[in-house]
């Protein structure tokens, strides 16, 4: 007779884990929402196939690398989530699985090369700026690259934004309404810097004082979601230490690293930091949740122009932090924005942390798809809130020809309150 999974079985993420695979009632409303499902049509490819597949796994009655490709394929978009009826914690199972299933798996030396360059470059920026200059020499190589490491050289911009830097502290614009920390980020700061200067200037001109903790680091969100879970941990533990308790709110404004500070509790379930982590992750806010909450001081000028503006969902805002309608707010409250639904805007756009290096021809065709749903919007530019997004649009719209311009949501309102088209 079959064993069910019990809580504590698999250490401390296993009662998360047992909860998640016990309200699965395999209904299959997940199948419409998942991208994997779209694009290859398996069942094992879903989030319910997949649940399948992870609790034989742990009850023992297969071995870990039946799951591995299918578990491998997951975006974790969690696009899942809010199409659930049961209300299953898909995330409490997908990256506490791959965390136990790290040792088991089998990866290829090319392969765990290319996860270990990945993990010891993009959490740290000036490895990454490095690394990305290093792949002008790989570019040259061409063929003699082994291809497992192409993605990597395909992946990385022509050009590197030169860096930029922001005080410990900068204070509010007038009468101070709110002190926040903010998030820097590290992919971030390297690909395209400005977002964080953007940010700055609008909460400042919102009468929000904020502090970038010097002493923070990346938010382990490319660690937890690969597997690493003593890297995700350091990280964790390092932020929980950085940043103060002076604060109003953490703000974020980066999807994927605002999911995983939100999953601290679990990242460090079980360690005597979990306590620490679970108040941490609860003071952790998006920027635009923030300022809807707090509500603009003021609106940006009315230049007279008209922008057509379509919002891309970053999934890690709209499906792990139901965060939805405020950057709409934020977009809207510009005038002469008209706003722009895209197309089947639940599916990933094939970002997904490291997934563009991991499953290169799944990303290339979600990116091509959703280049091609913002395209036919008509807009003449696109906002999101996360920078995996942002590049991954960026180089699919590049690569179909259109001019169509790519933003963060902070850097629009920014650009608008300047009064200026960028």
């Amino acid at each position: 007779m079959l064993h069910t999974i019990k809580p504590g079985e698999h250490g401390a993420l296993g009662e998360p884990m047992a909860h998640a695979v016990q309200a699965c009632v395999h209904c299959g409303f997940c199948l419409a929402a998942c991208p994997t499902y779209h694009e290859l049509g398996q069942e094992m490819d879903t989030p319910r196939g997949r649940i399948v597949l992870m609790k034989q796994v742990l009850e023992g009655n297969l071995p870990w690398t039946a799951a591995q490709p299918h578990v491998d394929r997951c975006l974790g978009c969690l696009a899942c989530e809010p199409a659930c009826p049961s209300g299953v914690p898909y995330r409490d199972l997908i990256s506490p699985f791959r965390a136990l299933a790290q040792p088991h798996f089998k990866r290829t030396p090319v392969e765990r090369l290319r996860r270990w360059l990945a993990g010891q470059t993009i959490p740290f920026p000036g490895r990454f700026r490095l690394a990305l200059r290093a792949a002008r020499v790989g570019r040259w190589l061409g063929p003699l690259v082994p291809r497992v490491l192409r993605p990597m050289l395909e992946l990385a911009p022509a050009a590197v934004p030169p860096a930029e830097s922001w005080a410990p502290v900068t204070p509010a614009h007038g009468l101070r309404r709110a002190r926040v920390a903010l998030l820097a980020g590290c992919a971030q700061q390297v690909l395209d810097p400005d977002i964080n200067t953007a940010t700055i200037d609008v909460l400042t001109r919102n009468g929000i004082e904020v502090v970038l903790p010097p002493a923070q680091g990346c938010c382990g969100g490319l660690a937890w979601h690969t597997g690493d879970l003593a890297a995700a941990q350091a990280f964790a533990r390092r932020n929980l230490d950085a940043f103060p308790a002076d604060v109003d709110a953490i703000l974020t404004n980066a999807a994927g690293c605002g999911s995983a500070m939100h999953e601290y509790h679990l990242i460090l379930r079980g360690t005597p930091d979990e306590a620490r982590a679970d108040a941490f992750r609860r003071r952790v806010v998006d920027v635009s949740v923030f300022l809807i909450r707090l509500g603009l001081r003021e609106t940006p000028p009315d230049t007279g122009r008209r922008q057509r503006i379509a919002y891309h969902d970053a999934c890690h805002l709209a499906n792990a932090q139901n965060v939805r309608c405020e950057p709409r707010e934020l977009l809207r409250a510009i005038p002469g924005v008209e706003l722009y639904e895209i197309a089947e805007g639940h599916l990933c756009c094939g970002s997904a942390g490291t997934y563009n290096l991991d499953q290169p021809a799944l990303a290339a065709s979600l990116g091509e798809q959703k280049a091609r749903a913002v395209a036919a919007t008509g807009a003449e530019l696109v906002a999101s809130g996360n920078i995996g997004c942002l590049t991954q649009l960026q180089a699919h719209l590049a690569k179909s020809g259109s001019a169509l311009r790519v933003r963060h949501t902070m850097q629009v309102l920014r650009d608008a309150y300047e009064g200026r088209e960028k």
